[in-house]
């Protein structure tokens, strides 16, 4: 059972989603900073608030009901996307399309089973065009 664990922690997909999950943990300090520090105030300098959360902001007794907040979540989510998108997704297509165009793919070279029986192949027609007679019967 420990061997079986150690191999599933060992194999390359689960270190490359821990790698991701790491990065990806690293990597929201990014965009919350993008977000809330830059693309916010923004928003607040250019609607006079930074948020839609007490917007059709109403009570019932006690209770504050702010249907904004629902508005501005859905932005943040936007916002969100419009980072990763502009800023990771974009440069990373255009680094890749930059890589691949100047590569060419090369034709496969035959693995070693493959030339060997091709080889083969080459020396049966050389013996049957000589008429079988350099075959050692």
């Amino acid at each position: 059972m420990i061997q079986g664990f150690k191999e599933f922690i060992s194999r390359g997909n689960a270190i490359d989603l821990a790698v991701g999950m790491v990065i990806g943990a690293a990597f929201t300090a990014v965009v919350t900073a993008l977000v809330e520090q830059v693309i916010n105030p923004l928003i607040g300098g250019i609607f006079g608030e930074p948020n839609f959360d007490d917007v059709a902001a109403f009570t019932i007794g006690d209770a504050t009901v702010k249907p904004g907040a629902v508005i501005t979540a859905l932005v943040s989510f936007l916002l969100v996307a419009l980072a990763l998108y502009f800023f990771i997704i974009l440069p990373m297509n255009k680094l890749a399309e930059r890589r691949n165009a100047g590569v060419e793919e090369a034709p496969a070279a035959d693995a070693d089973d493959v030339a060997v029986l091709k080889e083969i192949r080459d020396l049966l027609i050389v013996q049957n065009a000589d008429g079988g007679e350099g075959q050692n019967r």
